[in-house]
Formats: structure tokens, C-alpha cells, sequence
């Protein structure tokens, strides 16, 4: 089946594809934004030394095959039946690649790495790491792309003459899979999204393309990325052989800026905090870009279509769910990640216990990279059910940092905050996180948001739903939470939490 030879009035579905730093799904979603089927494959995590992270590029785009086919075989969806596809992906993780075998040069390298340390201090050099700050709203570090570019052409042997040849690709990972699903090397597109092109550091904010200048500086060639398109426009049709056939991919967006879609927060001022690997909390600030005088970082939120961008305030936390998988893997506290709860509830308090988890070095709003984690407190009192409860508050006291900053630089008070992500399905956590704000915390009904934002940008650039007025209709609250954390309770454990978290610095 091509393009052509599909029938619109056959269109029942939008297909998503949500690569993540943990796993890559694959969700079927209706007209109503319900979920009809999901399809689920996590993918190894390498870590060569430490503070470097990796993926094998050729394994996630394996295991997106595998759960794009199985996801439209457990929905019984057939081809004929899907609108189109959408991508959403962890940001920053960056692969390089051969245009002639598709074969990567070298591991993906994960936004949570810091090899590039030295080098960013090496940027910056007498201006700081704001140097680039008015261009592409983000201060100079590990954290994004560009560096991670540099790294791979000055240490992967041969690369730099075979990028300046015209040999190589460079692509987040939202590219990789787009190029690989419309044809690779036989005629794959070379594409990316204005919000992920946004976190490479190479972007100017306001022209929306590649900043040749900054390009120059971080000695890559402006030949190797990828061209930059709308979060929502029709890109090319599908070409992985299977029923998705001739489906166009027709959406791209950034994890965090697709939850943001999908929760709804599509007027400036409304803001989402997502739950993940790490937590990422979003402010749209409307058609300008805001800057930050507290530590957050500016970022594209959206763009649909020929319309202006709509742009936000980010605060990124490094770790959160990633901490309950450490604990889990490397401490043997826990065999699930879900038995975090119950044995964080066997504790009626954190026993003076706090965990702050800078595996990473701290991110928004304090950007330290020269910290790592900590655990405080420990007394002979203390014992595991303590440590799962510091693990837990530890999300909830890095998301009210973030949210200080946030409200410094808007001037607007939070009043609510949406959340989604998979660590929202934690009572405990949830109503912690209400009562160390003081304000409700509220679930959309359908949690599966960042898919659901890349469903809705595919499904708007080819009519299956008609404006943005249909996303509002279809989100719904599912649950919320609302404080009752006594004033003096809230302000004693906030204060011993940032005690705590100067004792991570310097560390490095």
C-alpha cells in the first residue's frame, strides 16, 4: 500500500512510537485519545566507566520494529486503518551514523553522560557557559547534543574526515528511527523537530535552523544534520515492510515537549511535570522565548504546521524514576520497581534520612556537574524502609526547586500542577508532592501523555483530528491529590533538603 492508495474515511487510528532512555513502545490511540493497544521492549543499558551512558542504536531500532508490528497485531489494527505515525524520544541522546551501510560509528551517547565535561569547560572558555545562552536558550553542558557530536568526531577513529566528506549523519534519536523508517540507505529522510533540534545547542531559537557560527565553534559540519521541520507536518510515508506500510509519519516531538502536548498545555502559562527516568517540568511561555535568571533552560515547545513556534521554560532533573531502577539493581533493596511504595510506607516518615541523587551532577535549577550523590542522615535508626522513602521524596523536593525557579522567572504562581509518567501510579509519592508544594496535584485519565502529544501532532497534520480544540476536549482528570502537610512540617523538611544537597558539591 502507498500513500495514495490509502482512504481517509477508513482512518480509525494514530499510531505512536515513544522512544525512551529506558525502553522504545509502541501505542495505538482512537479519536477520543484512548488507548486501544501498547507494546513495550527495554533496551540495554551500557555503561563503559563511570559517568558515561550508552545505547546500541541498532538494538532500539530492532525493538521498534518488533513493537510497531506486535502493537497493531494486539489492537487487530489493520494498515488501512492507521492516519499516520508519530515519533517522540529521549532528547539529547545522540547517534552518528554512515549514510552508505546505516551502520552507527559508535554507541548512542545518552543525555545522562558527562564525558564531555572537560570539553563544555573548553567552550566556554572566558564568557562562561552562557555563551550561546541568547542563541539557543541553553547554558554550555553534558546535558545536550552538540558536545556529544564533538566527542564522537574527535574520538572515533577516521570520523571527522568521513563527516567532512559528506559520509556521516548526525541524529537524536527521533532522526535515527525517522531515517531507518522511511527508507534508510535507500532514501531514508534525513529529518529532525524544531524541539529537538532545540536541544542540540546548535539551534537558534529564533531563525528555527542551525546556527552556523556555533556550528563552526564546535567544529562539526553543518552537512551532517538533519533538516528541521514542524512537530506536525507531514514528513514522508513509512517504508518498513508490514502493515504500516505507506503510513505517513507525520509528527515528531521531543518526550517532554510531547507530554506537555498531550497533557494540554497549550496556552502560555499552563505547565506539566513529567515522571520519568528523570522529571521534567514545562512552562509554555507563549510565541518568545523567555530567559531564564534562575537556572532553567529555553526551549522550543512546539511548532504545528506553518504557524509561529510556541516556546518554554524547562527545569530538568537528571534523576528520579532512574533512582527506584538504581536501588532495584545496583542496591538489591527492591526486586520490582513498583515494591518502592509499599516499602517506603512501612516508614512513617523519612527518619531523617535524604537521598539526593547527583549521579549526573544536579541539574535545574543549580547546574552543578561537579556533584554527586549523597545519602544524609543515617543513624543506627535508619534502615532500608527509610532510604525507599528518601528515594521517593527526593523526586518531590527536586520538582518544588524546579517550580521556585519557575514562578522567579514568570512571575505567576503555580496553582496546580499536572503530572504524568510512570512514577505518577505512586500514591505515596503523588500526595508528597502536593503537600511539599501546598498545592493539588492532578492525573489526566489517560497517563500514556508523551505518546498521546506524538499522536496528536501526527493526527492534526493530516486532519484526524481538526484543531487543537479537540486535544482540550479529550483531556480529562483522573485522579488528584491535595495538601495536608502542616506549614511547619513542610518548611523543616525543605530546609534540612537543601542542607543536604550541599553536601553533594565538589565531589566530582
Amino acid at each position: 500500500m502507498t500513500a495514495s492508495d490509502r482512504d481517509p474515511a477508513k482512518h480509525k487510528y494514530v499510531v505512536a512510537i515513544d522512544q525512551g532512555t529506558t525502553s522504545t513502545r509502541a501505542m495505538v490511540f482512537d479519536r477520543a485519545g484512548q488507548v486501544i493497544a501498547r507494546e513495550q521492549i527495554e533496551h540495554k543499558q551500557v555503561f563503559p566507566q563511570a559517568g558515561w551512558v550508552e545505547h546500541d542504536p541498532i538494538e532500539i531500532w530492532r525493538n521498534t520494529r518488533r513493537v510497531a508490528g506486535a502493537v497493531l497485531a494486539a489492537g487487530e489494527v489493520a494498515g488501512e486503518e492507521i492516519a499516520a505515525c508519530g515519533i517522540t524520544n529521549q532528547r539529547e541522546t545522540t547517534v552518528v551514523w554512515d549514510k552508505h551501510t546505516g551502520q552507527p560509528i559508535h554507541n548512542a551517547i545518552v543525555w545522562q553522560d558527562t564525558r564531555t565535561d572537560a570539553l563544555c569547560d573548553e567552550l566556554a572558555g572566558d564568557e562562561g557557559v552562557d555563551r550561546y545562552r541568547q542563541r539557543t536558550g541553553l547554558p554550555l553542558s553534558t546535558y545536550f547534543s552538540g558536545p556529544k557530536i564533538r566527542w564522537l568526531l574527535d574520538n572515533v577513529d577516521g570520523a571527522r574526515e568521513r563527516a567532512e566528506n559528506g559520509d556521516l549523519l548526525f541524529g537524536t534519536m527521533d532522526t535515527w528511527l525517522a531515517w531507518n523508517m522511511t527508507g534508510g540507505v535507500y532514501g531514508g529522510d534525513h529529518v529532525t523537530d524544531v524541539t529537538n533540534a532545540s536541544r542540540t545547542m546548535l539551534m537558534n531559537l529564533r531563525t528555527l535552523d542551525w546556527d552556523p557560527e556555533i556550528c563552526a565553534d564546535f567544529q562539526i559540519p553543518v552537512s551532517m544534520l538533519p533538516r528541521i521541520h514542524s512537530s506536525s507536518e507531514i514528513i514522508a510515508p513509512i517504508h518498513i515492510p508490514g502493515p504500516s506500510t505507506g503510513v505517513p509519519l507525520a509528527g515528531i516531538l521531543g518526550d517532554q515537549q510531547a507530554a506537555m502536548f498531550g497533557q494540554a498545555c497549550l496556552e502560555p502559562g499552563e505547565a506539566k511535570n513529567t515522571y520519568g527516568t528523570g522529571n521534567f517540568l514545562l512552562l509554555n511561555t507563549g510565541t518568545e522565548p523567555v530567559f531564564s535568571d534562575h537556572g532553567l533552560l529555553t526551549t522550543v515547545c512546539y511548532r504545528l504546521g506553518d504557524e509561529p513556534a510556541r516556546y518554554a521554560l524547562e527545569g530538568s532533573i537528571a534523576v528520579t524514576g532512574s533512582l527506584v531502577q538504581w536501588v532495584r539493581d545496583n542496591l538489591g533493596l527492591i526486586r520490582h520497581a513498583a515494591d518502592i511504595e509499599p516499602l517506603a510506607a512501612e516508614a512513617k516518615d523519612n527518619g531523617g534520612v535524604y537521598f539526593v541523587p547527583a549521579f549526573s551532577g544536579l541539574f535545574a535549577p543549580r547546574w552543578r556537574p561537579d556533584a554527586r550523590g549523597v545519602i544524609v542522615g543515617l543513624t543506627r535508626f535508619a534502615d532500608k524502609r527509610h532510604i525507599a522513602r528518601a528515594v521517593l521524596e527526593a523526586s518531590a523536593y527536586q520538582t518544588r526547586e524546579v517550580i521556585e525557579a519557575m514562578e522567579a522567572d514568570s512571575g505567576v504562581a503555580l496553582t496546580t500542577l499536572k503530572v504524568d509518567g510512570g512514577m505518577t501510579v505512586n500514591e505515596l509519592l503523588m500526595q508528597f508532592q502536593s503537600d511539599i508544594l501546598d498545592v493539588p496535584v492532578v492525573r489526566p485519565e489517560v497517563n500514556e501523555t508523551t505518546a498521546l502529544g506524538a499522536a496528536y501532532a501526527a493526527g492534526l497534520a493530516v486532519g484526524f483530528w481538526e484543531s487543537t480544540d479537540d486535544i482540550r476536549t479529550n483531556w480529562a482528570e483522573g485522579a488528584r491529590w491535595t495538601p495536608s502537610m502542616a506549614d511547619e512540617e513542610r518548611v523543616r523538611l525543605y530546609s534540612e533538603w537543601n542542607r543536604a544537597v550541599t553536601h553533594s558539591f565538589d565531589l566530582a
